[in-house]
């Protein structure tokens, strides 16, 4: 039992670690895509906060150059 619990706890860390990796690089990509097009950086920081929801807005919007 115990090493069904530790499986399960490697795995649950593994999965936050993920994610917290996609949604940094998600803010990375959403300030330098901002900051490539507007020359703001007040834009690109609300632009990283937002994160990928702004990567998915701008490819609906702008398309994939």
């Amino acid at each position: 039992m115990s090493n069904e619990n530790n499986n399960w706890n490697n795995h649950n860390n593994i999965a936050k670690g993920s994610v917290k990796a996609g949604i940094s690089f998600g803010s990375a990509l959403a300030m330098v895509v901002s900051y490539a097009n507007w020359h703001a950086i007040g834009w690109a920081i609300l632009h990283g906060i937002l994160g990928w929801i702004y990567i998915i807005y701008y490819i609906i919007r702008y398309g994939v150059h």
